[in-house]
């Protein structure tokens, strides 16, 4: 493929993501009975075409962008505008098409109808739920991880899905394009925030929007396939935006309005303690104190109140560990201790359960091991440390959320968002930030379209992971030119008091040497 501009690739991606959203229409992700008729099964030889079709304008929009991603290190993709226009583009057809590559969604309107029929989410799956109730077809549609599994989401995610329900009397079609307008919020939120850690850390902003809101593997698992995994990391990301500019308490709140969705985002808290010591003044034991209590009672009474307010009940404190009874082979805790828990069964006789189980800990505990090292790398600039220069919080959570990812018991492709979005508003273009654009453009292929997963979709993405580090060693280094920020000015720097301005100049100082 010749070198086009970037309104080319933009249209070119546009093509691709047709192509996506016309052949999700047989190949995607249909509901069990769909009483408008819309989304309905095909023919056998249709449903082939279709999942050609849907790959190969997959492969198009994963080209269209890693090549966009080129322009936009040499400065040549415009700047932030052009590349939001060329963001709509690609949402466009996604908008319209049926759920993508995963069924969660109609778990997540089942669950919805649960609360609005009073069934108690957190000890019953959608199976519960009678023909005759709301959300009985959404319930048929359900993947069969989650049947009968009990909700692992909070109370804050449940009301949303339950006003879904509500607005659209259950009716399938209409409730997942409602769910997808709360997509599409959440991706919208996601943009703003980015945009606005890119500034204050006077980073590339293109490069960040390119990397974490034009990705396809965003496109198609927030837009396409209505993870709420979006809708938590657009809250989280928007807490860290009032966190850097001094609103620590609002920040908490976001943060953990995010947790009541999924509570992976309770990390969030850590990091803007951080933010706390780095940008406030006084003896630091105090302030170490402050950056502790302030996000965690915040965060603690957000979750009592908005638990209490939406009648579903604390259940979501013991279901957390239920996405963990799914094995997924991207868990690389839980395929290492399933291979060792069959190998003892058959030397031994043991049971393998409780060796699977062993490294899934062991593979949390090391996932903790390394949020607690970067945080504690965050500090630093406070109290030196002889090595290397400390981290920004903003990428130690990203560095931290990709830890947690790597190393849980249960993941899924999107799950690598998580971390990326903060990635990509502070590092893009740096090591790390290539690794998960690979990481992005491979992980898209490992699900069908209809959210299975075939052995074929991890060889295609072992694939792209080889090519893409083969043409990462052959791409010279990004040109781009960061900025100072205008969102850490001196005014800011005297309300931080002497510590958070010194700080200040010392990210900025940073900043500006690492773009020579």
């Amino acid at each position: 493929m010749g070198t086009l501009s970037a309104v080319g690739y933009r249209r070119l991606g546009a093509i691709g993501s047709a192509g996506v959203a016309v052949g999700g229409i047989a190949a995607g992700r249909l509901p069990a009975r769909d009483p408008w008729g819309i989304w309905v099964p095909h023919g056998s030889a249709t449903t082939v075409a279709a999942a050609v079709l849907a790959y190969l304008g997959l492969t198009l929009l994963v080209v269209s962008w890693w090549r966009y991603g080129r322009l936009v290190g040499r400065g040549a993709a415009g700047g932030v505008r052009e590349t939001v226009v060329t963001l709509l583009w690609w949402a466009a057809p996604l908008v319209v098409a049926p759920p993508l590559h995963s069924a969660d969604v109609y778990s997540y309107i089942a669950q919805g109808a649960m609360v609005v029929e009073g069934h108690d989410v957190y000890t019953s799956g959608p199976s519960v739920l009678g023909p005759d109730e709301l959300g009985a077809d959404a319930a048929a549609s359900s993947g069969a991880h989650w049947t009968d599994t009990p909700a692992p989401y909070g109370p804050v995610f449940l009301v949303l899905a339950k006003w879904v329900v509500l607005a659209t009397g259950g009716q399938i079609v209409p409730a997942v394009f409602g769910m997808r307008i709360v997509a599409l919020a959440a991706l919208a939120l996601i943009v703003w925030a980015a945009l606005r850690i890119a500034r204050a850390r006077g980073a590339n902003e293109t490069g960040a929007l390119w990397l974490g809101a034009l990705n396809p593997l965003l496109l198609i698992h927030v837009v396409g396939g209505m993870h709420n995994d979006g809708l938590m990391i657009a809250l989280m990301l928007a807490g860290v935006v009032c966190a850097l500019h001094g609103r620590w308490v609002l920040g908490s709140a976001l943060v953990a309005l995010a947790m009541m969705v999924k509570s992976p985002a309770a990390v969030a808290l850590l990091f803007i303690g951080a933010l706390v010591v780095r940008r406030t003044s006084g003896p630091l034991p105090w302030r170490v104190v402050k950056a502790f209590a302030v996000p965690g009672l915040v965060a603690g009474a957000v979750a009592v109140v908005t638990t209490l307010l939406s009648g579903t009940g604390f259940g979501w404190l013991r279901t957390q560990g239920v996405a963990g009874t799914i094995h997924t082979a991207l868990s690389a805790s839980s395929d290492i201790g399933l291979g060792i828990g069959e190998l003892t069964r058959l030397l031994f006789g043991w049971d393998p359960d409780p060796v699977k189980s062993a490294f899934q800990m062991l593979g949390l505990a090391l996932a903790l091991a390394v949020i607690g090292y970067a945080a504690l790398a965050t500090f630093r600039s406070v109290r030196p440390w002889r090595g290397a220069a400390p981290l920004h919080p903003v990428h130690a959570l990203g560095v931290a959320l990709l830890a947690l990812v790597a190393l849980s018991p249960m993941v899924q492709p999107w799950y690598l968002l998580w971390g990326l979005t903060a990635i990509s508003a502070t590092a893009w273009d740096g090591r790390l930030g290539r690794i998960v654009t690979v990481l992005s453009a491979a992980l898209v292929y490992e699900t069908h379209p209809t959210g299975s997963t075939p052995a074929y979709g991890f060889a295609i993405a072992a694939t792209v992971c080889v090519l893409g580090a083969v043409l990462l060693r052959r791409q010279p280094a990004s040109t781009s030119v960061r900025r100072p920020s205008p969102a850490l000015s001196l005014p800011s720097m005297r309300r931080y008091g002497n510590a958070g301005a010194n700080d200040v100049s010392s990210d900025v100082s940073k900043t500006t040497t690492s773009a020579r």
